[in-house]
């Protein structure tokens, strides 16, 4: 057993190291923001937020009884791989989770445009091809049909579009999250640390036109957002 340890200690290196892209791949900077004004730039889009820039971050708010997490966006030219990266931290228990979304609002054959997503909690991280899984149109419908009727065939064809990652996210701290899409794959960086990544075909999507966070209820403070695309 000894002997096989170094083989496979060889063998978890590689694997890991594959699941991130090569050092440099998104070098070309689309956009950031360090929140340093006092009021969102005008490329920043809004629905349903609540959210303030103050005190040099932003700070995420889904208005109190609003249907929908507070989602603020931003609109780039059409990529396939690109990375976003933002510091964030979780202020109490009262914050529940953040979502990064990769959307494409020109695409008609899924709720939203999505394309996929990152989702971080103080105790996750899981992660959603949203073009060919939940938010696929047909599949959005019967999810939202009273009862649901998704069929289970359509729930183990959904098991097959998420993937979860236990992570544990200390309160009131900093991290930085970066998330990358790169081929048919997502993945997922915090504090410089692998969590994970997953591959599925609607991450391919070529046609990602706009990146933003969802913030789900209150108490996630955002800093230093970037997106940036592959070298060309």
């Amino acid at each position: 057993m000894k002997r096989l340890l170094p083989t496979l200690l060889l063998s978890l290196t590689a694997t890991l190291a594959l699941a991130q892209a090569p050092a440099g791949y998104f070098s070309r900077a689309i956009f950031s923001d360090d929140f340093s004004g006092t009021e969102f730039g005008k490329r920043w889009g809004h629905y349903k937020s609540g959210s303030v820039i103050k005190d040099g971050v932003l700070v995420g708010i889904t208005p109190e009884g609003s249907d929908h997490p507070a989602v603020d966006s931003v609109k780039i030219d059409p990529e396939r791989d690109v990375e976003l990266s933002v510091k964030f931290r979780f202020l109490s228990d009262k914050a529940k989770s953040f979502n990064v979304w990769f959307d494409d609002k020109d695409y008609k054959d899924s709720h939203a445009g999505h394309i996929c997503n990152v989702n971080v909690s103080p105790t996750g991280v899981s992660v959603g091809d949203a073009k060919t899984g939940n938010f696929r149109n047909d599949i959005y419908e019967k999810k939202k049909a009273v009862p649901p009727t998704l069929t289970p065939e359509d729930k183990a064809m959904l098991a097959t579009k998420n993937k979860s990652f236990p992570v544990k996210v200390s309160l009131q701290d900093w991290h930085t999250l970066a998330a990358q899409t790169k081929g048919d794959e997502v993945t997922v960086i915090i504090d410089g640390k692998l969590v994970g990544s997953f591959k599925s075909e609607g991450v391919s999507h070529d046609h990602k036109t706009l990146l933003s966070l969802t913030t789900n209820q209150v108490d996630v403070q955002y800093d230093d957002f970037s997106i940036k695309g592959a070298a060309k």
